[in-house]
């Protein structure tokens, strides 16, 4: 575990020594700022849900975007081999990465707690839901973040990282609005597939076993996904 710290640290350091760290966050906070000021000043409504359905959509661009480069650019630069010649386990590597770029996603969702204190000197606030609303976005971030690096881990090229990772988690989104288009016995299985699906529930206020089954056993999916494809090259 001290080596998956060791990762992190490291990691979480880069992101804030790079501008492009820095111009996602304030594209991010302008987004949700927008919806926010929206639903309230237009509508008159003392709510988050303008946020809260904003965000999921952000998250298909914004994921990819910073979890790109945890494992191409380090291939492409020849420092990923360097880093696996280290003491280091293959899964400390993924497991640090992970924490990092989870951490990042969720200080760049942190400033928007200050739309909550706003709503809470305004009106009554249902503050059950908004908190399970961002646990619901912790938990949809760290799946969307365990796809990039799957994605990353496959090749050198962030753009070509970013077009993988955006397309997979679009389709892990999208899956629960096309279900009128499948087979009647596919629905459940493709609605239960649905990340959008799930942070639906769990943005209502109802923190149900099988929601929080489904986000983390995804996300140790993709990240002994993204382990074997590291291993991949002792083949």
């Amino acid at each position: 575990m001290n080596n998956s710290i060791t990762i992190f640290k490291k990691e979480l350091k880069s992101y804030f020594t790079s501008p492009v760290a820095y111009i996602i966050m304030v594209v991010f906070l302008i987004l949700t700022g927008w919806f926010f000021t929206s639903s309230l000043f237009v509508s008159g409504v003392v709510t988050m849900r303008g946020v809260f359905d904003i965000v999921p959509f952000i998250l298909l661009f914004f994921i990819p975007a910073i979890s790109m480069r945890t494992f191409s650019e380090e291939k492409k630069s020849g420092t990923i081999e360097l880093l696996l010649t280290k003491p280091l386990s293959d899964f400390d590597i993924v497991l640090g990465k992970f924490l990092s770029t989870l951490t990042m996603a969720v200080l760049t969702m942190a400033p928007t707690l200050i739309y909550v204190i706003s709503l809470k000197f305004l009106g009554p606030l249902d503050l059950g839901s908004v908190i399970s609303a961002y646990i619901g976005l912790i938990l949809m971030s760290g799946i969307y973040i365990g796809v990039g690096l799957l994605a990353s881990s496959l090749t050198e090229n962030q753009v070509v990282a970013f077009i993988i990772s955006f397309l997979m988690i679009f389709v892990l989104f999208m899956l629960n609005k096309i279900l009128m288009f499948v087979p009647t016995p596919l629905v459940s299985t493709l609605e239960y597939i649905s990340s959008d699906y799930h942070f639906g529930s769990i943005s209502r206020g109802v923190l149900d076993t099988k929601d929080i089954v489904y986000y983390f056993s995804g996300i140790a999916i993709l990240l002994l996904l993204t382990k074997t494809s590291l291993e991949s090259r002792k083949w």
